[in-house]
């Protein structure tokens, strides 16, 4: 089967490495001022030449033939049940997100993290350890492919995703030994507020909905509602309020204590509070987007923004 056009230019780009892991490592370039090949918004994948260290492993395959056939699997979820390290998807934030190649985990070596969640056009890089012998990243539906194997320290590879869906990946060499992963794009969130879809990019109970309240006079938004992994979420995540509503929040008391934290507005609901029932309250006297956090829990994804017209 003929190679792609990308496949052939990361194949000609890693032949170094195949020639260095032959006789041992030789010194390269940095992985940022390598040349890249081919890089575009529409889903192009960039590979870059890696650092070649005394970490590097060796090896003595001088030819690379690419798996004959590889398919998406039917069910996701039950084909990363063998994925070395495999956790909760992580939410990454735009523009791009960094996955580790050959990470040490009890069960061998992995992606890491073996499973992002990510908007449209979002960038994803894997950047290798040298940990482990040569290995490639490789999607089961032909979307992306890194090329040859090879085990460079820091060797980078990275794709431009532009489409929903689901996107397996493996390292061919390893694939039988759980060096597997997936990488999920969402819908793009698209509210009519720039500010609030930049800032709840990473809430996973936010779709792209502004509640609108501004027929209420004293809306409520609930403090540690169900979302993030948990009870660690605003719900709802975000709303629209009329000049002059007073804001309720209200604890639910799950998922430990809370607090609420505005980002450019000296506004904060004060100690972290784990009571059932608590409540803080503020009134927008002012038009304006203001967007808050849980201070414990900002890391998870427990966000909200007020609109107020």
């Amino acid at each position: 089967m003929e190679p792609s056009s990308t496949r052939r230019r990361l194949l000609r780009s890693a032949g170094v490495a195949g020639v260095a892991a032959l006789g041992g490592c030789v010194s390269g370039r940095g992985a940022d001022s390598s040349d890249p090949t081919e890089t575009a918004a529409d889903g192009a994948a960039t590979e870059q030449a890696g650092t070649a260290t005394d970490q590097c492993e060796t090896s003595t395959e001088a030819e690379y033939t690419p798996a004959a056939e590889l398919s998406p699997p039917e069910s996701l979820e039950e084909w990363l049940a063998d994925a070395n390290g495999y956790g909760e998807p992580i939410r990454a934030a735009p523009p791009e997100t960094e996955i580790v190649v050959g990470h040490p985990t009890d069960g061998g070596l992995a992606f890491d993290p073996p499973v992002v969640k990510i908007r449209p056009y979002t960038t994803v890089r894997w950047r290798w350890t040298g940990h482990g012998g040569p290995r490639n990243v490789v999607s089961l539906d032909g979307t992306f492919d890194s090329g040859r194997p090879n085990a460079q320290k820091n060797t980078g590879y990275h794709y431009v995703f532009t489409e929903p869906g689901e996107y397996a990946f493996v390292s061919e060499p390893q694939r039988e030994e759980g060096m597997i992963g997936a990488v999920i794009v969402t819908e793009a969130l698209d509210s009519g507020n720039e500010d609030v879809d930049q800032w709840l990019y990473e809430v996973d109970n936010f779709d792209g909905t502004i509640a609108d309240l501004t027929a209420e006079d004293a809306p409520t938004v609930t403090v540690g509602a169900e979302g993030n992994g948990g009870n660690f979420a605003f719900d709802p995540p975000a709303i629209r309020v009329s000049t002059g509503a007073t804001v309720t929040w209200e604890w639910t008391g799950e998922g430990g204590a809370h607090d609420v934290v505005f980002e450019d507005a000296d506004v904060g609901s004060g100690d972290v509070v784990a009571d059932a029932g608590a409540t803080f309250e503020h009134a927008f006297d002012e038009p304006g987007t203001y967007l808050y956090v849980c201070r414990p829990h900002e890391g998870i994804g427990m966000k909200g923004a007020v609109v107020v017209e």
